[in-house]
């Protein structure tokens, strides 16, 4: 059986999340996939890590590891500030650390969607599932970790069989139309574009389809992408590089991409919004980093939304569920007790 006896071996937990630091500077955190096997390589030789995972979301960047001669913080600080050239000031500032059993129970609370922005939401588990399997593929993962992540998905199972928690899909997807409907009311005559055909991009378009939207364009920078998820819900598809040539013709824009600068800025929407002067723009924004420019909301007759405003909805909708979030919260951490007391 793993084990951390070893008096120097530490297991710990480096992280921001929307708990510590606004969306400008989670942005700043970010990781594209594409860098990620260089990160993991860099932990591994410049942070004295023997084993480690990075859990990479729209509203946290958490590093989980085990660190055979105890947990260095410096160590992190100064890799990521040479990655993303933000003083190790800043990084104190809005990042957070733990280590050995909370680690575990943090895990389980992350997996179970307690800890997120949205309480309860479905995706997260989803999303931990699919950066251990990138770090099981890079060997980035050990004994350790392999027992406490898979710990955490039975964990995450347990709270959404035996409470409350999970009675209701709490998803991206679905409080992004729920926002839709509050600001719009009726959908089924308004014209939508769904930026994105990730996870979120796909289950949006589920969740706008379901809600009665017959009007509705995908796209995407893969185009063969956007019209496989559009034909699967009867919608339309178009690519990126043509995003101008659907904008006029929207009323709201829901934003699900990965991009590393806005793909909607005022420059670009100004001379469009000239071409419909007393129609309302509704965008909603669940990027990270954004892709919608800030700035849009400053425009006339125009409106953004962002993952600020869906964790509102979110939680007004969970508060009569608060009761069966402790019990959880107290099952959750009776069970990383008994995996830290085998692994310690």
């Amino acid at each position: 059986m793993p084990d951390l006896s070893e008096k120097t071996q530490q297991l710990f937990l480096f992280g921001s999340s929307h708990r510590t630091a606004p969306l400008e500077v989670r942005e700043r955190f970010a990781i594209p996939d594409e860098s990620m096997a260089d990160l993991y390589r860099e932990l591994k030789t410049n942070a004295d890590v023997a084993e480690c995972m990075v859990l990479n979301t729209c509203n946290r960047v958490e590093i989980y590891g085990v660190a055979p001669n105890g947990f260095d913080e410096e160590k992190i600080y100064n890799l990521l500030e040479e990655r993303h050239g933000i003083p190790a000031k800043q990084l104190a500032k809005f990042s957070f650390s733990l280590c050995d059993e909370e680690v575990v129970r943090h895990a389980f609370e992350v997996a179970a969607g307690i800890d997120s922005q949205m309480l309860g939401e479905t995706e997260i588990l989803g999303q931990v599932k699919a950066s251990y399997a990138t770090a099981s593929e890079l060997s980035a993962t050990g004994p350790i970790l392999n027992r406490l992540f898979q710990k955490s998905f039975q964990a995450a199972k347990w709270a959404r069989t035996n409470t409350a928690l999970g009675q209701g899909l709490v998803s991206i997807g679905n409080i992004a139309v729920d926002l839709a409907e509050r600001v719009c009311g009726d959908l089924s005559n308004i014209n939508l574009l769904l930026i994105g055909t990730g996870e979120a991009g796909q289950k949006t378009a589920q969740a706008l389809v379901s809600r009665g939207v017959e009007q509705l364009t995908v796209i995407s920078r893969n185009h063969e992408r956007a019209y496989a998820i559009a034909d699967e819900f009867g919608a339309a598809s178009g690519a990126t590089r043509d995003l101008d040539k659907f904008l006029p013709h929207t009323d709201v824009v829901i934003g699900s991409t990965t991009t590393e600068e806005p793909l909607i800025t005022r420059k670009r929407l100004k001379p469009i919004l000239r071409q419909r002067p007393s129609r309302p723009y509704f965008f909603i924004d669940l990027g990270v980093p954004r892709n919608i420019d800030p700035g849009v909301a400053k425009l006339n007759n125009t409106y953004l939304y962002g993952l600020d405003d869906l964790s509102d909805i979110a939680n007004e909708n969970m508060k009569s569920r608060m009761q069966e979030v402790e019990r959880a919260k107290a099952g959750l951490a009776e069970r990383a007790k008994l995996l830290w007391e085998r692994l310690a």
